[in-house]
């Protein structure tokens, strides 16, 4: 027998109380900010930056990177993963104009190993560069990200004062373009949705994720865990990083800024969609089954409600309106948090439709060899 419409609209609405009440309270978005208090000893700490053809933004990354108002002793290995324009060359001309030419190192890296995954590889290379004991903490930044010069001192401070073994921060990602107000405020509010900060912090929870843009990482953890050979194929490096410091035992942190930026634009839709289908199908195990449970999930999340909502039959109705009011308050926060217009909330169910097929994208490439595309390397072939 068909099901009735109150039924119908009675589905979406308890996945939205589910998500109000029990996820964690994803959605309460909280910016980081601890205030650092001096330490007795602040440790030795090496920041490494993997970048392939970055020439756009490395300059004014490492320029952030060398002007850390960070106490302790602070050097900076910057990987040049084979790039084809002048990364390098834009790296040193930076380090040399912000005066930090004896702290700033340009490794060039050797050819991609086998099993290896670009962006572990450079990482895995920028470790060994800086082999020293004395080395207590590695700090893993994008080359696209300009980072307010208290970041350091406060990842450290955070890491010591809480006996931290990976702390993470998610910068402010662009959303100036038509294309990134519509789309990246969601990828926001769908990671956090997977990867709810509090599960994180929850030594007694499974969930582990991170924001790959900016980890602080233990060294003694990160050789516990067998080091990035460990993890040398994943896609989604980040998470499998925090899963398997976690799964070691050690505790994990993530938190929001937006006095970190990333330095990377979306002009278009299809850069976007390209940013998405990198990671989308692998999020996914690669599974056809779940590819269309997800499929069925963002339509019977985001779409079926306004579809009940404006057939107006009752108590439908009611129902549908209720979990579009959850549905566009929980996003409102996000939305609030890129500094955009409230209407902007009420966009979600059109950013679920294109999510969805972003990741049909990302699972057809797969399927034709060429998954996990990022810099002309396909990183997760079938």
């Amino acid at each position: 027998m068909p099901l009735s419409p109150t039924l119908v609209a009675a589905g979406p609405l308890a996945i939205w109380i589910y998500l109000f009440l029990a996820r964690g309270n994803f959605w309460q978005l909280r910016e980081d900010d601890i205030q650092p208090q001096p330490l007795a000893r602040w440790p030795r700490v090496v920041a490494v930056v993997p970048a392939r053809n970055e020439a756009e933004t490395v300059a004014r990354t490492v320029s952030s990177l060398a002007k850390q108002d960070y106490p302790g002793e602070f050097h900076i290995i910057v990987v040049d993963d084979h790039s084809e324009d002048d990364t390098a060359a834009l790296a040193q001309k930076a380090a040399d104009e912000s005066g930090a030419s004896q702290l700033v190192k340009i490794h060039s890296a050797a050819p991609l190993a086998p099993g290896w995954t670009g962006k572990l590889w450079a990482l895995n290379e920028g470790i060994q560069v800086a082999a020293n004991p004395s080395v207590e903490f590695f700090w893993f930044t994008d080359a696209d990200i300009e980072h307010a010069p208290d970041t350091l001192r406060r990842l450290v401070f955070r890491s010591q004062k809480d006996s931290l073994d990976l702390v993470s921060l998610m910068v402010l990602l662009q959303a100036k373009s038509f294309p990134e107000r519509l789309l990246i405020p969601p990828f926001l509010y769908f990671f956090l949705m997977l990867y709810p900060p509090r599960w994180i912090a929850d030594p007694k929870a499974r969930t582990a994720g991170a924001a790959g843009g900016c980890i602080l990482l233990r060294r003694t953890v990160l050789e516990r865990i067998g080091g990035f050979a460990a993890i040398r194929s994943e896609v989604i490096d980040d998470c499998a990083l925090a899963r398997a410091v976690k799964k070691s035992g050690g505790k994990i942190w993530m938190g929001l800024t937006r006095a970190s930026v990333s330095l990377r634009g979306y002009g278009t839709f299809t850069e976007i969609r390209n940013m998405i289908a990198r990671t989308a199908f692998t999020q996914l195990h690669y599974s056809l089954f779940f590819l269309v449970v997800v499929l069925a999930g963002l339509f019977v999340t985001f779409l079926f409600p306004w579809f009940s909502f404006l057939s107006g039959e009752d108590p439908a109705w009611f129902l549908a309106s209720t979990a579009i009011c959850l549905m566009t308050v929980t996003f409102g926060v996000t939305v609030r948090f890129y500094a955009l217009p409230w209407p902007w909330a009420l966009a979600l169910p059109l950013a679920a439709v294109y999510y969805g097929y972003a990741t049909c994208v990302s699972a057809v490439r797969y399927w034709l060899g060429r998954g996990g595309q990022w810099k002309g390397r396909a990183q997760a072939p079938r």
